[in-house]
């Protein structure tokens, strides 16, 4: 597929350069008639919801016989019964198992206790609960016409619940959701989950046939009939960093494939913006990037975890986005016909103009998700105090804040600041809806755990808070992301010409892309984008060839390049400790991640490197793919499984790059 039949999916990708804040002005807080009237009877109304124009209802039991019967679950029986000389009997047992284990249940009293539970929960927990009104209507409308896919963004285990709460409260038709198997341990929520719509699926299915082709075909036969919308992640689970990661194309491809086998007509797709005020999830997450295992899900753990319901986890906004025409997207960019050619009972592997077309829209759904994000003060503030730790004056958290706001807004952020409320006031409530993070010690705004790093046990605790206030931060890094890599790749070159710096920008975007969300093929505008936001806010003047810093420019440049440092610098001693390795000693990823967490801890507390942050397994394992994919490190198989070999030339033409930036950095400040 050329980069000119992406041209509906690259043209229609999300700008800054001309934010829709009229749009999202319509936000109701459904909480506010939770609060005046009764739970119970709110749970128990008449529920009429929306259903797609040509639905025939059916029962989840016959879904799942609709499922087993089907050409290419039968086909796949059939095969394995040549294969390994069993019984199609037996594997077609196998195969109603696997069903009955994963198909969802839903049953509507079971709807009406959640509707009733979450009532109290949500009301306990948060302030308000905000939804676009235009994009409820719009869905309203696209689940009559078309099957519709629900892609919500993915920072907390309250999304999938908040989804089927507003859907009800709606009257919109209830999603079936792509879950996890952990839940399945938790006994009798696990159940209730099931009859609520969700429906459970493997973290990975390996090479498992069977199990394949039943899950593909049970959400493909959910989409052609248009039974529900269906719901799933793009981007597989949940980021622990706040940042978007990189679209998952497995259940995707599922999703779309009965469009382009010309089994529905179109189908719509639609990306939702969760954003939270506060993420219940925030110090879980922190110790999980340490490398702590994350909690098995258990009933008992959940019971354990109503101490929450006394805390403050201010708002939500959920922003429902324009529905998106898959048949739109389609059109130019990816041939149909090809299957045609194969039986459409036998399962095959996308094409490659396939697989860029999903790989497009998986990117453009993020991207979407991205920029219908609602900020509230704190991420701003956040990103003000991690440029300033151990702490900050407090009058500077506020003046900074503000300056960082105006550029925010004009660089097209929503902002959720309350209208005709003092500067100080908003300041000092975020503060205290953030106080397991931050305190206040005579007027000076500091991490909760400042304490001296003067052991390694200190150096990880500290690290905790640094991590859980990283993590706001990196909600707002991607509207500041092309400026900024325009701002570093300007001082790395020392280079005033246009041609210079686009190329060390196009170098940091394939090193950054497994941290940051980039549509492939899009350097270049990118790269403009990226300059017109400078040009924007004063800080860059530009010519055919050359670029300009504005004497006001200075600070702001500065400022964007220092949200990034801790990525850049994070690279930088990862470098250093492949450079450290001998020629012959060949690792693997999981020593890898080991060894780099004590060699990093160590240069910390010895005071030869400033930020905490290269402590995270997740900047551990994106630096690891980066460098996989740039041919510093090589991937080899051997009968003990996979290891890994150092390209000490690529590494240091690597650290060489990011060592300038430091240094030059340095000289600046």
């Amino acid at each position: 597929m050329s980069p000119a039949s992406l041209a509906p999916l690259l043209a229609s990708e999300p700008s800054q350069r001309n934010p829709t804040l009229s749009k999202r002005d319509g936000f109701e807080d459904m909480m506010e008639d939770r609060r005046r009237c009764s739970d119970l009877k709110y749970a128990m109304r008449y529920y009429t919801p929306v259903l797609y124009k040509y639905l025939v209802p059916r029962t989840p039991s016959v879904i799942k016989s609709v499922v087993l019967k089907s050409d290419q679950v039968q086909h796949v029986i059939k095969q394995l019964s040549k294969e390994t000389g069993e019984s199609p009997d037996i594997i077609g047992e196998e195969a109603a198992e696997i069903l009955e284990k994963m198909g969802h249940g839903l049953r509507l009293s079971v709807v009406r206790f959640f509707a009733f539970t979450l009532s109290k929960i949500f009301k306990a927990l948060f302030q308000k609960v905000r939804v676009n009104e235009e994009g409820i209507q719009k869905l309203h409308q696209a689940i009559r016409e078309y099957p519709v896919i629900l892609l919500p963004s993915h920072r907390s285990y309250i999304d999938f619940l908040m989804l089927s709460y507003i859907m009800y409260t709606y009257d919109l038709c209830l999603p079936v959701i792509a879950a996890g198997m952990d839940f399945m341990g938790m006994k009798i929520v696990g159940e209730m989950l099931r009859m609520s719509g969700a429906f459970f699926i493997r973290r990975s299915f390996g090479g498992d046939k069977l199990y394949w082709a039943i899950f593909s075909e049970y959400v493909k036969t959910i989409l052609r009939n248009g039974d529900a919308p269906v719901e799933f992640f793009v981007e597989g689970t949940r980021s622990r960093t706040g940042k978007s990661l990189t679209p998952k194309l497995g259940l995707l491809n599922i999703a779309i494939e009965p469009f382009l086998m010309g089994e529905v007509f179109d189908t719509y797709l639609v990306p939702i913006s969760i954003s939270y005020e506060r993420i219940l999830e925030e110090s879980l997450y922190a110790h999980e990037l340490l490398g702590v295992p994350k909690p098995k899900e258990s009933t008992s753990g959940l019971l354990k975890a109503r101490k929450i319901l006394s805390d403050n986890f201010g708002s939500i906004h959920v922003y429902f986005g324009q529905p998106i025409s898959v048949r739109t997207l389609a059109t130019g960019a990816v041939r149909r016909a090809q299957y045609n050619l194969v039986p459409r009972h036998i399962p095959q592997r996308p094409s490659e103009d396939v697989y860029k077309f999903l790989d497009a829209i998986g990117h453009r759904m993020v991207l979407l998700q991205q920029k219908n994000m609602v900020i509230s003060p704190w991420p701003l503030m956040a990103t003000v105090l991690m440029q300033n730790l151990p702490g900050i004056p407090l009058l500077d958290v506020i003046r900074k804040t503000l300056w960082l706001k105006e550029i925010a807004e004009a660089f097209g952020a929503f902002i959720d600041w309350p209208a005709n409320v003092p500067s100080d006031k908003v300041i000092l409530s975020s503060l205290a809806l953030h106080r397991n993070i931050v305190k206040t010690v005579k007027n000076q705004v500091l991490l909760c755990q400042e304490e001296t790093q003067t052991t390694l046990e200190k150096v990880f605790k500290h690290t905790v808070s640094v991590l859980m206030c990283a993590s706001y931060r990196n909600q707002i890094l991607h509207l500041f992301l092309r400026p900024a890599l325009v701002a570093i790749a300007f001082q790395i070159t020392c280079s005033c010409k246009r041609g210079d710096v686009y190329g060390c920008f196009s170098f940091l975007q394939e090193l950054l892309s497994n941290e940051f969300i980039f549509l492939t093929g899009n350097g270049v505008k990118d790269f403009d984008e990226g300059l017109y936001l400078l040009m924007k806010c004063n800080a860059i003047q530009v010519s055919h060839t050359d670029l300009y810093v504005s004497e006001k420019g200075k600070s702001t440049l500065s400022f964007l390049s220092s949200m990034f440092w801790p990525f850049l610098d994070g690279y930088r001693v990862i470098c250093k400790y492949l450079l450290s390795k001998e020629f012959s000693e060949d690792f693997t990823e999981k020593m890898f991640i080991t060894e780099i967490r004590t060699y990093a801890a160590e240069l910390i507390l010895a005071g030869a490197i400033k930020y905490n942050e290269v402590l995270s397994v997740d900047m551990q394992k994106n630096a690891l793919a980066a460098f996989v994919r740039l041919g510093a490190i090589h991937k080899i198989k051997t009968a003990d499984g996979i290891v890994c070999k150092v390209n000490r030339s690529v590494v240091e033409k690597v650290a060489e790059m990011l060592g300038k930036n430091i240094q030059f950095v340095r000289r600046q400040k």
